[in-house]
């Protein structure tokens, strides 16, 4: 039987949920920053896919360093254009030649990121919209041989690294992560004059939550000022009625407040994201493994997209701790706030991290010692699966971003 080395302790901070101020972000899939990270997610599944398909395991590649350089655009009520491309740069490792096979790695990633536009930001063209590029090296000799591990059961870690997760969301994170997926699903599916670069800021104060909205508008669905002004107010009265599924508390809605009406400034574009005008994007700078940005609580700077899902702890730990911690609260009760933190070492089995540390709120009138085995346990066994993630991750059952 593996001894882990699982610490659960008090947390060093009041519940979210009873802080005075709470900030809560999320940048749609449309921003700049999630379509660096929606692409290099959608290259590194493509090739790990390719990698087991034709050799039979997954080899060494990252593509986390992907980024977007901005294009230029003119929208008009009814339809503008786009002037100069968006361009976008596909960064990263991976490997070309094993044991006699060559992988086309670099066609596989140019497929890989049209499909990804084509299904997620239709409105860009590809190849004239928005231009593609890659650029893939070979690994690094040491780290494959790391990655590489023959007859080991559990991968070793690529990195000395860390990952954070918590759990339960608050009603502002909730209200946050929903209203934007929401806009860009159903919503969008009935309104096709918003575009994917939905933004949300969500700011509580006391009992009272401020939703900040910025929705591209796609100018080829919006006729005139008055079209527009009504595109806007159905986004408001949307996310206002998504918030009330979420919360009891005051909630006031505010979309597009950079507007001015009457000098024609407005957030109306060709596309439906600012990556068409001024707005460049890299990986890693937008939403955290669970999909927010969230000053409250501890976060990992890691860029959890693109990274290899067989050993990269920079991926592996974030999606990992946040499983875990919506696991104990799941199965737990009377916990109100948990944070969840893997620590690894390199070249340690993946499940057996160099620390897990879980700090905890506890409902009134429960103590800790009630429930410390019960965490103990679920940490446990869900390290244990650690390799779950690896699978999951290709099949494409966990986002990243």
């Amino acid at each position: 039987m593996i001894e882990r080395n699982i610490r659960v302790e008090p947390i060093d901070r009041r519940a979210v949920e009873d802080q005075e101020v709470e900030i809560v972000e999320r940048k749609g899939i449309g921003h700049p920053d999630s379509i660096s990270d929606g692409i290099a997610e959608s290259v590194a599944g493509a090739l790990a896919q390719t990698y087991l398909d034709r050799v039979g395991k997954v080899l060494h590649f990252n593509t986390d360093e992907t980024q977007l350089v901005a294009g230029e655009a003119a929208p008009a009520f009814g339809g503008g254009e786009v002037v100069d491309p968006i361009y976008i740069l596909i960064v990263g490792r991976a490997t070309k030649h094993y044991e006699g096979t060559t992988i086309p790695t670099e066609r596989i990633a140019l497929e890989a990121a049209r499909d990804y536009l084509a299904a997620n930001i239709p409105q860009l063209e590809f190849g004239t919209d928005v231009i593609v590029d890659v650029k893939l090296g070979e690994g690094s000799g040491d780290l494959q041989d790391v990655f590489g591990e023959e007859g080991a059961q559990v991968p070793m870690a690529n990195d000395t690294s860390f990952g954070v997760g918590h759990a339960p969301l608050s009603e502002t994170e909730e209200i946050v992560l929903n209203a934007e997926r929401r806009l860009n699903g159903e919503y969008a599916d009935e309104n096709p004059e918003l575009g994917s670069d939905v933004k949300i800021m969500g700011k509580r104060e006391d009992d009272t939550i401020d939703v900040t909205v910025a929705a591209a508008m796609i100018d080829e669905y919006i006729a005139d000022m008055d079209a527009y002004a009504d595109a806007v107010e159905s986004v408001r009265e949307y996310v206002a009625d998504v918030a009330s599924e979420y919360t009891d508390r005051e909630v006031n809605v505010h979309v597009n407040t950079a507007d001015d009406y009457e000098e024609g400034s407005i957030y109306l574009t060709v596309t439906g994201t600012s990556a068409e005008q001024g707005d460049d994007g890299s990986v890693g700078r937008g939403n955290r493994a669970n999909g927010l940005i969230t000053p409250n609580r501890s976060m990992s700077m890691e860029a959890t997209s693109g990274k290899n899902p067989v050993n990269h702890i920079g991926k592996i730990y974030n999606l990992l701790s946040t499983e875990i911690a919506e696991a104990v609260v799941a199965d737990v009760d009377e916990i109100r706030d948990l944070r969840v933190r893997l620590l690894s070492q390199i070249g340690r089995p993946i499940d057996q991290p160099h620390v897990a540390d879980v700090h905890v709120v506890t409902a009134d009138g429960v103590a800790l010692e009630d429930v410390r085995g019960d965490i103990e346990a679920i940490v446990d066994e869900q390290l244990a699966d650690v390799t779950g993630i690896t699978r999951r991750v290709i099949d494409g059952e966990l986002t990243t971003f």
